[in-house]
């Protein structure tokens, strides 16, 4: 009988993760892995890291419910394996399928990293992560906040971090919704609550260039006033800086982009190379495929190397 929580389709944990020897290690591994991949953790009782890869290890192919196996060799127990795999160092990490290696690393990881990697290994088998519904959540998430629903998105992405606290997405999400309601301290205590693990994580990162836009933003002056003191002097380069920040706050990051630009063209030194830092914090705040950011960094580009 199975019990609440339990689902059929759930493979037990005996099932997906084992310890192997020298005699059973060709079918554990190689044999095995012509169904499905199998990562193999390579071990000691004496390694410390080890005692901590290992059960992050296992977690993240729990999580994957059947699409990857692990498969735990003690390299004490098993040496004529771990010569034969050239084991210089533990923990080492193989992934295999098909008989053949396919990816793995060496020392300790962050659980980021290897999820990352189990991740890799399941699409290098053809399969896919079992979609737990967040993915679906983070879409709504992003359409609420794209239609003006900034409270219902926040609502949601801190939903999805309930499930899943160390999802960049939700969190650099939760960052931007706090900045279009005006509220950029809860938006910074946000970004900074992130953890560790995924502090760099591109989508934090986005959130982070948008969040200190947003902070110049608040001391932007109007833009008529700037705009006839650009043309009233071309080279008041402070003016056309302000300028740019006062039309990114405005949603125009393209004429904001142009001016800094124009800026470079004139005085590429200017206050420490302020307008390729402002133009660099612009394009990691758009979307990497955003045609402002395309055009930009290919104008920039042309400039730097003319």
């Amino acid at each position: 009988m199975l019990e609440f929580g339990q689902t059929p389709a759930a493979p037990a944990a005996a099932d997906l993760i084992k310890d192997t020897t020298e005699a059973t290690f060709m079918a554990d591994v190689i044999e095995a892995s012509k169904d499905v991949p199998v990562i193999v953790d390579f071990w000691a009782p004496w390694c410390g890291p080890c005692k901590t890869l290992g059960p992050m290890l296992e977690a993240a192919v729990t999580a994957a419910k059947g699409a990857v196996k692990m498969v735990k060799v003690n390299v004490d127990q098993a040496q004529n394996i771990a010569g034969q795999l050239r084991i210089q160092s533990i923990p080492t990490v193989y992934a295999f399928y098909q008989g053949q290696p396919v990816d793995g690393f060496q020392g300790a990881q962050p659980q980021s990293e290897i999820e990352a990697f189990v991740k890799r290994v399941i699409a290098a088998g053809g399969g896919a992560a079992p979609d737990d519904g967040l993915a679906e959540a983070l879409e709504a998430a992003e359409q609420m906040l794209a239609e003006g629903a900034v409270t219902d998105a926040a609502q949601t992405f801190a939903a999805i971090l309930g499930e899943d606290p160390k999802n960049a997405a939700a969190y650099g999400g939760m960052v931007r919704a706090h900045i279009a309601l005006g509220d950029l301290d809860q938006a910074e205590a946000v970004l900074n609550g992130a953890d560790a693990d995924i502090s760099h994580a591109p989508e934090l990162e986005a959130a982070a260039a948008q969040l200190q836009l947003a902070r110049q933003a608040e001391g932007a002056g109007p833009i008529d006033d700037l705009r006839a003191a650009v043309e009233a002097n071309p080279d008041d380069h402070q003016a056309r800086f302000d300028l740019a920040t006062a039309l990114h706050a405005k949603g125009d990051a393209e004429g904001a982009v142009a001016e800094l630009l124009e800026l470079f063209r004139r005085d590429r030194e200017w206050n420490d190379a302020a307008a390729k830092t402002q133009l660099f914090t612009i394009f990691d705040a758009l979307p990497a495929k955003d045609p402002v950011v395309l055009s930009g960094r290919r104008k920039l580009s042309s400039m730097i190397f003319a």
